[in-house]
């Protein structure tokens, strides 16, 4: 049995806000090694301290990614995805798109919308994850990504199998994400 050492001197904290942003990098490491409720209950306690101290500013570099909350509603949704929960991580996932800043935040605010989307249609709601692929295109705009190119040539390829189907919002789709392929 491993036996841990106390920290030689005192950690220093650096607030709820920040301490929330570390704590899905933990539970990240739950999920993917088979810890699921270990997982779970890291995700409820970094909810936790995000309303902790909602006044508790966060420090510079804990911003990188934007607002502390949306970190952590993205990186619990990645949890949720690890564990097959797509309905949840289709939830947190909106949440992180709507607690970013989107003028600021655009690229990753789509990015969000994507995975939620894709969560969408692995729980068999197609129509609802072409609505909001719709949404993550319209934040696209103006963006110049690797990452943003990539997600909508994906969006295309799962739409593929939907197309014969002959359903509108699919046909919608896909021609808008040809244009905006082609005009990347």
């Amino acid at each position: 049995m491993a036996r841990t050492r106390p920290c030689p001197r005192p950690c220093r904290r650096s607030g709820s806000r920040a301490d929330a942003q570390q704590e899905p990098n933990r539970l990240d490491a739950l999920a993917k090694s088979g810890k699921h409720r270990a997982a779970l209950v890291e995700a409820e306690h970094a909810r936790t301290l995000l309303t902790a101290a909602p006044g508790d500013e966060a420090p510079f570099w804990a911003l990188a990614w934007g607002p502390p909350a949306a970190s952590v509603y993205s990186r619990t949704a990645k949890v949720h995805e690890t564990l097959g929960d797509h309905r949840a991580a289709a939830a947190q996932y909106a949440l992180a798109a709507t607690t970013r800043p989107a003028d600021t935040y655009a690229r990753i605010v789509a990015l969000d919308l994507v995975a939620g989307a894709e969560m969408h249609l692995k729980r068999g709601s197609i129509e609802q994850a072409c609505a909001t692929w719709h949404r993550a295109i319209d934040h696209m705009d103006g963006v110049r990504s690797v990452r943003t190119r990539k997600a909508v040539s994906r969006m295309r390829g799962d739409l593929a199998r939907f197309r014969a189907r002959g359903l509108r919002c699919v046909a919608e789709l896909d021609e808008r994400g040809r244009d905006f392929l082609a005009d990347a």
